[in-house]
Parts: C-alpha cells; sequence; structure tokens
C-alpha cells in the first residue's frame, strides 16, 4: 500500500471497486434485479455466519486504516488487543491496515485468535497478515451487522467517518437494547475528549440523549483499565466461558478457525 509519510494511508477507503452496493442504494430497479439482490445479500449473510459462528467470544476493535506502525495510536491498538487475547477474546476487526492491522497484529503477539470482516475497497487494499481468518463482504452494512453479532465488548480507537459510524452504531444499539449493554471503550483520551465534551454540552444540554447514555462509555488510554472493564462486562454475560467456542458439524463443512 502506498505511504506518503510515515503517519498515513491516504488511499484507504477513497472508492469502491465493488458498485453492487452502490448500484443497490441507487432507487428502486426492475422487481427480477432487486429479487436478484435480495438473494445475494442473503448469501453473503449466510457466508459471514458459516465463517464466524465458531469463534470464542470477540472483542471488535474500530478505528482508522490511515495510520501506520510507528504512529501512537497502533501502538496502542497493539498493546490493548493483545492483552484482550490473553484473557481469551478473539479480535475482530475490518482486516485492513492501521489500527485494524495493530489489532491483529496484537493478538497474534499473545497467541489469540484474529479474524478480519472486510469490505471490497480500493483496489490497493489487502487484508493485512496478521488474520487467522478473513471474511470479504461487498456490503457494508452486511459487514457491520458481523462485527456487532459476534462481539461481547467494543474498543474504539481514533479514526474518521467509518469510525465514527461505527461507534455511534453500536452505541445505538446499546441504548435503544437492540444488543446488550457491552463494554465500550474509547482509547485516545486527547482525541476523543473534544467530541465528548459536544455531547455533553450540546446534546446532553438539549436533550437529545440523556447523560447516563454517556456513563456507557469508558474513556481511557490505559491497557489494564480497558481490559478489566472488558472482561468485567462479558463476564456479566458470559460467566468465565470467554475462551469457550460451539463445536463444527463437519459434515456440513464447517470448522474451526485455526492459529496461525
Amino acid at each position: 500500500m502506498h505511504l506518503t509519510d510515515g503517519n498515513q494511508i491516504p488511499q484507504w477507503g477513497k472508492a469502491s471497486r465493488d458498485g453492487a452496493e452502490r448500484q443497490f442504494l441507487a432507487g428502486p430497479r426492475s422487481r427480477l434485479s432487486e429479487l436478484g439482490r435480495a438473494c445475494r445479500i442473503f448469501f453473503e449473510c449466510i457466508k459471514g455466519f458459516r465463517a464466524l459462528h465458531f469463534l470464542p467470544p470477540c472483542v471488535t476493535v474500530f478505528g482508522s486504516a490511515r495510520f501506520a506502525e510507528d504512529n501512537r495510536w497502533y501502538r496502542l491498538a497493539r498493546e490493548v488487543s493483545a492483552s484482550l487475547a490473553r484473557e481469551g477474546f478473539t479480535i475482530m476487526t475490518g482486516g485492513g491496515p492501521g489500527i485494524m492491522e495493530a489489532a491483529n497484529r496484537g493478538a497474534r503477539d499473545s497467541g489469540g485468535l484474529s479474524v478480519g470482516c472486510n469490505i471490497t475497497l480500493p483496489h490497493e487494499q489487502r487484508p493485512n497478515p496478521y488474520l487467522d481468518r478473513f471474511v470479504e463482504f461487498r456490503y457494508f452494512f452486511v459487514r457491520k451487522v458481523m462485527l456487532v453479532k459476534y462481539s461481547y465488548a467494543f474498543v474504539v480507537l481514533p479514526g474518521g467517518f467509518g469510525t465514527m459510524d461505527e461507534l455511534f452504531e453500536a452505541l445505538t444499539l446499546i441504548q435503544t437494547k437492540k444488543i446488550e449493554d457491552f463494554p465500550l471503550v474509547l482509547m485516545g483520551v486527547d482525541y476523543w475528549t473534544p467530541m465528548l465534551a459536544f455531547l455533553r454540552s450540546s446534546m446532553v444540554a438539549q436533550g437529545t440523549i440523556d447523560a447516563s447514555d454517556l456513563d456507557r462509555i469508558l474513556l481511557t488510554d490505559d491497557v489494564a483499565t480497558a481490559t478489566a472493564h472488558v472482561l468485567a462486562g462479558a463476564r456479566k454475560h458470559l460467566g468465565e466461558r470467554i475462551g469457550s467456542r460451539r463445536k463444527p458439524n463437519v459434515l456440513l463443512g464447517e470448522s474451526l478457525p485455526k492459529h496461525r
């Protein structure tokens, strides 16, 4: 991937090499075309279910694709993911570079499982080299479903529009009780503090969210604090079964992901 300097990967996410989702969102098509699209979306969901169903409980790590390994947020993502992997969690990301690579690399550092759910974006995209299992999706919304469905906690590091989208979708699902009150950790105190100040001074002040909604977020740069918070929250739903996994059916062609 082309780097313009030591800190950024600027082309990631600028365009799609697959027009399927753009066509889907461009308005109504013929009935037959819409039926075909619905079938493709269904089979894409099934592909994700088959690939991810047998993972031990996951923590999804979100963050920018544009940070290189000498960036402090890359290093922090790698450290916290290694810590979570030591506790038995599978680390799940979007499978690309930057924070995603750092998180998958951290899981690999600790001998944990490392999984990527990617989207067909720019031509120069390649899955990062630290993945034990990799699934590629055409549709953003299917990919986001998978990143949420199999996760018992979310760790969010600095990022752009995509990271904001993922962060606020997770918060909305928790707030509306569409998913359980899984831990949500923001890492990057100086990056996120202005945003949280806005949420308090504008959204809470004008009543568009409750002050208690912000209590769902832990803001920290400390790896031990983040790990303890995730572990405590996940245990509310899993007990001591952090590293457990379902058994595949060999007759159905199912298999467990293996460490590389």
